[in-house]
């Protein structure tokens, strides 16, 4: 190997004075043509997305009414509990019969008491009858006319917390709260005035299109 043969060429290349070998660059040829088509496609994209864009805020009139139908029958349907929250009656205007199921006595008295400071019509106030007498498991009974279900009950069920109801045969509009075992006290008066709002303005159901 003459000494001017370059180091790594293992003799393929000899240098005689005049020639030299030709040391090849890597090809970048093929680099820059798949960056140009790279460039090339992602503008593409982002013209017809412009375009579609475009036709969407700019479209035709007959479009522009469809959306708009569209649009103008989405309206909130109306709740059942909205219908009846307007008939709902007032305190003033739900008599009660206050009647103690309990061994405890003056519980009857006490709670006619607080639930006329709270705007009720007070009507019979006493024992319970021997059917409900000590029969009463949870803190109350609400007994009254088949026409009392439509608000009369929720409206006094707001001032005491786990009543049940049930209709009888009367046909007078008054309701009997009847105290049961499990009674403590009727709710606090801030969180019955709050429950008696939520029950008169009910939540509106979802607009649906």
């Amino acid at each position: 190997m003459s000494m001017l043969t370059p180091p790594g060429m293992g003799g393929k290349y000899r240098i005689t004075g005049d020639v030299y070998p030709r040391m090849r660059r890597p090809h970048r040829r093929r680099r820059i043509v798949l960056a140009s088509a790279a460039a090339v496609a992602v503008l593409g994209a982002a013209g017809w997305g412009t375009l579609q864009l475009v036709d969407v805020f700019s479209g035709d009139d007959e479009t522009r009414k469809t959306v708009a139908g569209r649009q103008a029958d989405c309206k909130p349907a109306p709740t059942p509990s909205a219908s009846a929250a307007a008939g709902l009656p007032k305190p003033a205007q739900v008599t009660v019969n206050v009647y103690n199921a309990t061994p405890r006595s003056g519980l009857a008295k006490a709670t006619a008491d607080e639930l006329k400071k709270r705007g009720f019509a007070i009507g019979k106030i006493g024992n319970a009858p021997a059917a409900y007498d000590k029969k009463v498991t949870g803190s109350g009974l609400l007994l009254g006319a088949p026409g009392a279900a439509k608000g009369t009950f929720a409206v006094l069920g707001t001032q005491l917390a786990g009543t049940t109801t049930k209709v009888d045969a009367r046909t007078t509009a008054d309701v009997d709260l009847i105290i049961g075992t499990a009674f403590k006290n009727l709710s606090p008066k801030a969180t019955a005035d709050a429950a008696l709002v939520a029950l008169n303005k009910p939540r509106p159901a979802p607009t649906r299109c």
